[in-house]
């Protein structure tokens, strides 16, 4: 299989980008996108040239660190997977990739198509954990959740936070994310005392990091790979709003 791939090409983040066109040759369908990758490397090393810088490390779909944009989608037209998922059996022989970076202001290009999503982090930091003591592990029915909850939590908790909701959205917002860890929590009884301080800090920390409002358009669930619904933002507002006027009337 062969292919022309449109690519990203960055040194640094105050240095001006811009699209470099490779080969990508005799490229095996079975291999992944991020292999193909590899293997257009392996080339330009070969030829003393500077190899194409990207993001990636479990490539089992499980971290979220392969932040590409494929022809214009966050992590490809493929539903529910990660760059790294995606294979080459899905292209055709003459085909044309574009391939660029997550593009967000709060995510800095580091380098090609390597992106800081350290703004996740600091969101993170900012209340999503809980203040209780776990020590060893305890007994697995000593603190009854109803199903409908835990499953709530869990759907939440799959979010990687890769930043395609970030990407995908014409405002660049982080609702999506946010809701997700922020409901993760608020549906588990561990996390109710400090459910409304936890809302607070968190979507306050994605304001200040730059990251736009949510304007319905559901592009968010359409390119999460672990197709996170924005029933979770629904729930995140609703959150936000009761702790604001808890705050207001303390």
């Amino acid at each position: 299989m062969n292919l022309t791939l449109k690519v990203w090409r960055q040194a640094g983040p105050t240095v001006p980008g811009k699209i470099e066109t490779y080969s990508a040759n005799n490229i095996p369908p079975e291999a992944s996108f991020l292999e193909m990758l590899d293997i257009v490397n392996e080339g330009l090393i070969h030829g003393n040239q500077e190899p194409i810088h990207f993001d990636h490390d479990c490539r089992e779909g499980i971290c979220g660190m392969c932040s590409l944009t494929i022809n214009g989608v966050p992590h490809s037209k493929e539903r529910g997977i990660t760059t790294c998922q995606v294979h080459m059996r899905k292209y055709k022989d003459g085909d044309t990739i574009w391939i660029e970076p997550f593009r967000a202001n709060p995510f800095p290009v580091v380098r090609d198509l390597m992106v800081d999503r350290s703004a996740f982090d600091r969101i993170i930091a900012a209340g999503g954990y809980v203040q209780v003591r776990t020590g060893s592990s305890v007994d697995a029915n000593s603190v009854p959740i109803p199903k409908s909850q835990a499953d709530a939590a869990f759907d939440a908790a799959a979010c990687i936070g890769c930043g395609a909701c970030v990407a995908s959205c014409k405002n660049a917002s982080a609702m999506l994310f946010v809701s997700a860890k922020v409901s993760h929590l608020g549906h588990l009884p561990q996390g109710q005392p400090e459910r409304d301080k936890r809302v607070l800090a968190m979507v306050r920390q994605m304001d200040s990091e730059g990251f736009g409002n949510c304007t319905n358009q559901y592009e968010c669930e359409a390119a999460c790979p672990k197709e996170i619904s924005v029933d979770h933002i629904a729930r995140m507002n609703r959150d936000f709003a009761r702790a604001v006027l808890a705050e207001q009337w303390a």
